[in-house]
């Protein structure tokens, strides 16, 4: 009797060694960088709720500006659990222009020029995409950009 209950209590042991080490591999955090299309977020709803700023993104052509106001950094980090990384990259890009946007409004602009990506640490300038890492839990965006008056 002892020894089927030893023979089970190994057993039971061993089976739960070995569920936790499969478990340990999908718990591995996932950080993939990614180009997504500016175009795809800009063209959202959302996006064109966010009216009285001009958003150019890298080297895109726009009236000189007639006041510079600054530079900012808009670094948004959003779950990523149960979304697609297209999704949640769209999601944390579109959270990071909303800052702009109202960053420009207080400050006095009506354009956001020269958008960068700095989400990979090394800049990234595009007018046709930005980066994004996406995980198992987050996605993140971290955008620069020159708040500044065109009109």
């Amino acid at each position: 009797m002892q020894s089927t209950i030893k023979f089970v209590r190994n057993t039971f042991y061993l089976i739960t060694i070995m569920a936790m080490a499969q478990l340990a591999g999908v718990a591995q955090a996932r950080d993939s960088s990614q180009q997504q299309s500016i175009a795809d977020a800009m063209s959202t709803a959302t996006a064109k709720s966010y009216t009285g700023v001009a958003f150019y993104f890298g080297d895109q052509s726009h009236a000189e500006a007639k006041r510079f106001i600054g530079t900012y950094t808009s670094k948004k980090t959003t779950n990523a659990f149960g979304k697609s990384d297209y999704e949640a990259c769209q999601w944390a890009f579109l959270s990071a222009i909303k800052s702009f946007h109202q960053r420009a409004l207080r400050e006095g602009g009506d354009a956001v020029v020269n958008i960068t990506s700095i989400t990979t640490g090394q800049p990234f300038k595009s007018t046709d995409h930005f980066m994004c890492r996406a995980g198992n839990v987050v996605a993140k965006v971290y955008l620069q950009g020159d708040v500044v008056k065109l009109d």
